[in-house]
């Protein structure tokens, strides 16, 4: 009976009811988040690699298997979410410094930006507000909070006196429609 609960909230969700998607990550949250935190032993990171979690699930969602559990899905699909960021952090080398190969390092180019790069720089931020404009404004709300004003899952849920969960799922919402939105204007312009 429980099972069958669920299994209508997968179908529903393959079908688009943005409720669907609220109820599974409701009730799969904390499931997929415990289970990162004691591989990654880091909330934040626990935190992001959770929200990428449900947002592939979600966007693949069609391809779910209702013959294996969906909670196990979504840790499969969590393992490798946080394979993918410790290969990417790996790459990172940093060198070393010390007196005796300071000879050696005489000649490295300076990386730090330049007047033209800070121009480039501003010009891509205002094309990239300009894509938030395109947004619903609650999607732009979220984008703001998080990603121009830094604020935590929590501090977003608490000026937005909203669930913590449906912050999640609204950060989540809002990164996936603004891809769709610049995909498309970047597929407009290509066309032009």
């Amino acid at each position: 009976m429980k099972e069958n609960i669920f299994l209508s909230h997968i179908k529903a969700a393959q079908e688009g009811d943005q409720a669907a998607f609220t109820f599974l990550l409701n009730h799969y949250w904390s499931e997929v988040f415990n289970f990162i935190l004691k591989r990654s032993n880091n909330e934040t990171d626990a935190e992001d690699i959770t929200i990428e979690t449900f947002s592939k699930a979600f966007s693949s969602i069609h391809k779910y298997n209702p013959d294996f559990a969906f909670n196990t899905w979504l840790i499969s699909i969590a393992k490798n979410v946080h394979i993918d960021m410790t290969r990417k952090r790996k790459n990172f080398s940093f060198l070393e410094f010390n007196n005796e190969d300071s000879e050696s390092y005489q000649n490295i180019a300076d990386e730090s930006p330049n007047v033209e790069d800070e121009l480039i720089k501003e010009q891509n931020l205002l094309i990239f507000k300009n894509y938030i404009k395109l947004l619903k404004p609650h999607y732009q709300e979220v984008i703001e909070l998080r990603f121009f004003q830094e604020m935590s899952y929590n501090e977003i849920s608490e000026a937005l006196n909203e669930p913590l969960n449906n912050v999640k799922v609204k950060i989540m919402r809002a990164r996936k429609l603004l891809a769709e939105v610049i995909l498309k204007q970047i597929d407009r312009n290509f066309t032009l």
